[in-house]
């Protein structure tokens, strides 16, 4: 199979995707599914597909789309979802997981994407690619449906760490601003802070601190600081980035994913009631698939590690082709949009980082 990169060299500015193959839990035949999706709708992806090559290659040839696009790199061991981070860490390195990082570290890749075991892939992320200067904990930051013009929100962290200090929050909201701007193209971004009211007296001591340190680095950072937000805002048109510790985000991401399937049962259920409520269905029918599609959670598949030398999505491991493609077209406009480079430089722009008092803005005085 003639190999991507010397083919991605030969294009006018082809982005390159290092993909773990193997982290699904549909298989590998639903990840080939979703990539070929992609590249039938984008001629300037190229892919990098890590796993056993016997069976990768079986499954990349039935795709016309994907030839002279798709470089398969062999790798025989595979992360579970049942396989602890720490263990992967120290015995990971033959696993499609670990060599799909590796090609982003190598910059053969410009982005990750996997629908493996979330605290594996961020512990090998962590430590394969390494973490900005000035990050302590990374995050992932996932879209969140919402009333704003964007029809999405950001939020984070989801689940990366479960702890948060008022640095870490502050560093959340640089970076949760710049993802808005390089992976939303919103100019300025409003970012708020969750809590349990809106009145600056609420909330624990590192809320307040952090509080007050985002409000002191958002000019300087090019955005604008609403304040304190409470979770229904989450969904709302207060904010476009919501800033949060790991374990509150968590938790609010798999209530809304529950509550939304709550509510698609009881309308399905609504409807079959009676011969009435079947004819009020058909004509509603186009309303509903409207909806259907505004809240289709395979839209927006895909949360993105931030605070590494390096841009990973993390897709759903549950996703199905439509959602893995989803997820290669987030990480595409992230790769394509430099989005890491600009990250790495937003976060040392910083006015004052309390463990970084000298950094100062960029030397050119760009805001990214």
């Amino acid at each position: 199979m003639a190999g991507l990169t010397d083919n991605a060299n030969a294009g006018a500015g082809r982005t390159v995707i290092s993909v773990d193959a193997m982290g699904s839990d549909r298989g590998p035949a639903t990840v080939v599914a979703g990539i070929d999706r992609s590249a039938r709708k984008n001629p300037d992806i190229g892919f990098i597909l890590h796993g056993p090559r016997d069976e990768l290659e079986r499954l990349v040839e039935r795709r016309k789309s994907l030839r002279d696009r798709c470089e398969i790199r062999h790798a025989p061991d595979v992360v579970s979802m049942e396989d602890k981070p720490s263990q992967v860490a120290r015995n990971g390195k033959g696993t499609s997981m670990w060599s799909a990082l590796e090609s982003v570290r190598e910059g053969e890749a410009d982005v990750c994407v996997s629908c493996g075991n979330t605290g594996a892939l961020m512990m090998l992320s962590v430590l394969r690619l390494r973490k900005l200067p000035g990050v302590n904990r990374p995050a992932i930051a996932v879209l969140w449906p919402a009333r704003s013009e964007q029809e999405f929100n950001i939020m984070l962290d989801v689940g990366a760490d479960i702890r948060a200090d008022e640095n870490d929050l502050l560093q959340y909201a640089l970076m949760g601003a710049s993802y808005a701007r390089n992976g939303m193209e919103i100019a300025h971004p409003r970012v708020g802070l969750l809590n349990v009211g809106t009145e600056e007296h609420k909330g624990r001591a590192e809320l307040k601190l952090a509080h007050d340190l985002i409000a002191e680095n958002a000019e300087n950072a090019n955005f604008d600081f609403v304040g304190f937000v409470e979770g229904s805002d989450i969904p709302g048109d207060t904010a476009d980035v919501i800033v949060t510790d790991g374990f509150t985000g968590n938790i609010a991401i798999k209530t809304g994913e529950g509550t939304a399937k709550l509510i698609g049962a009881l309308l399905r259920e609504a409807f079959k009631f009676s011969p009435l409520s079947r004819l009020a269905a058909l004509l509603a029918l186009t309303s509903l698939r409207r909806l259907n599609k505004r809240i289709d959670p395979r839209r927006v598949n895909g949360g993105v590690f931030l605070g590494l030398n390096g841009t990973v999505v993390k897709s759903h491991g549950s996703a199905d082709a439509t959602g893995v493609s989803a997820a290669v077209k987030l990480a595409f406009k992230l790769g394509r949009s430099s989005f890491s480079e600009k990250l790495a430089a937003r976060v040392a722009s910083a006015v004052r980082v309390p463990q970084d008092d000298e950094t100062s803005a960029d030397s050119n005085g760009t805001t990214k």
